[in-house]
């Protein structure tokens, strides 16, 4: 059974959703120090949280009365409209800080929602996994409302390092798509990797070291294609498109030989070819970025 949590104080903060996520984030504040008070629609979720200190709510609304701060962290938006449209009478005078992945779009919207209620609103993306939440090696992306950032960042950073990024409330989750990209291609890359090597009997932990070694690399590497892609000269690179798409072509090859499938790596050599086809063989690796985007006039 829960109890109901104690009137609104300034140093409390509510988490509304304790999935793997939210429960590492409640963990976090209560380490802090900070009153924190969880509602889950899963209330035995909550268990543990209280045997620490949280405040479990019996219901959402409750719980967003309980304190000027509201975290939510969710599966996804659908389900944060879902706990919060019924609850829109308690959101006034509050900070709503969403942290549910979504798109821009979508962030927007509930940002224009909020503020249509009196809340003001953050729009946040974690950059961690439920372990790495309160250590170095998290971040998170904001962005939405100054006030409202400037006002808890004190919290925000019990949870990981905030980096706000304006006041449009989309422009986390563009933010956290592309990093997203980045990062899904080299585990992807890295898993075929695993599996071709894996057609001749290598251990993905003998490879490993390897993988980490040449990936290192290919990060000094990042400046130097992030400068070309600012100034738009490709025509000085040390990895020009045409030495890439042979590579690649290999790549491919090699794999179907060994019983691999390479289609993780089949978009990368379609957009060499176009380059190619532009009649730009020479550019560097870095203009297949003029592949990518489409121009803005």
């Amino acid at each position: 059974m829960t109890s109901a949590p104690s009137p609104v104080t300034d140093s409390s903060v509510t988490l509304l959703g304790l999935g793997r996520m939210g429960s590492a984030l409640a963990g976090a504040l209560l380490d802090a120090g900070s009153r924190t008070v969880v509602w889950n629609r899963t209330a035995g979720k909550a268990d543990a949280l209280a045997a620490r200190g949280a405040v479990p709510a019996g219901s959402a609304g409750e719980a967003i009365r309980a304190s000027p701060l509201v975290v939510v962290c969710l599966l996804d938006y659908d389900n944060v409209r879902a706990m919060l449209e019924p609850n829109a009478g308690t959101l006034a005078g509050r900070t709503l800080v969403n942290l549910t992945t979504g798109t821009p779009e979508q962030a927007a919207a509930l940002a224009d929602w909020a503020g249509a209620q009196g809340a003001r609103y953050l729009d946040g993306a974690m950059m961690a996994v439920p372990q790495t939440v309160a250590t170095p090696d998290a971040f998170f992306l904001y962005s939405g409302s100054w006030e409202a950032f400037d006002a808890h960042r004190s919290t925000l950073d019990r949870l990981a390092t905030s980096h706000y990024l304006g006041p449009d409330a989309s422009v986390a989750e563009l933010w956290d798509t592309a990093l997203l990209g980045s990062g899904y291609a080299a585990l992807a890359g890295f898993l075929h990797s695993a599996a071709l090597l894996d057609s001749a009997g290598v251990a993905p932990t003998r490879f490993l070291p390897l993988a980490l070694r040449w990936l290192n690399g290919m990060l000094a590497f990042m400046p130097e294609l992030a400068r070309e892609i600012e100034t738009g000269d490709y025509s000085h690179g040390v990895s020009p498109v045409e030495m890439n798409r042979a590579a690649v072509h290999n790549l491919i090859e090699v794999s179907s030989r060994h019983g691999v499938d390479a289609g993780v790596h089949v978009p990368l050599l379609e957009l060499l070819d176009r380059r190619i086809a532009d009649g730009r063989p020479a550019d560097s690796f870095a203009s297949i970025v003029e592949v990518l985007r489409k121009r803005r006039d």
